[in-house]
C-alpha cells in the first residue's frame, strides 16, 4: 500500500514539474485585438467575436471605413498575429 501511495505522490510531483516547465501562452483578448485594429483612425467596429477556424481561435472583427468599405479582420487570438 505504501508504494501505491509514494507512486502516486511522485506521478503528481512529476506532472507540476513538467507544467512549470512549459513557457506560457501569450493572449490578445478580443478587446485588445479590436483596439489594435482601430488604432488612431475614425473606423467603426461592426461586429467582433472570437471564432475556432482550422482549430485555432481567431478573433474576426468587422470594420467600417470612412469611405464606406467594409473590412474583415482575422487576428490570432494566441499570438495576436493578422491572418491573411
Amino acid at each position: 500500500m505504501k508504494i501505491l501511495v509514494y507512486s502516486l505522490i511522485l506521478i503528481a510531483l512529476t506532472q507540476v514539474s513538467q507544467a512549470e516547465d512549459t513557457p506560457p501562452i501569450a493572449r490578445i483578448s478580443l478587446h485588445e485585438a479590436t483596439q489594435t485594429i482601430l488604432g488612431e483612425s475614425s473606423k467603426r467596429v461592426l461586429r467582433a467575436t472570437t471564432e475556432i477556424i482550422d482549430g485555432r481561435e481567431v478573433h474576426v472583427i468587422k470594420v467600417l471605413t470612412p469611405d464606406g468599405h467594409i473590412i474583415h479582420y482575422k487576428i490570432d487570438a494566441e499570438t495576436g498575429e493578422l491572418i491573411n
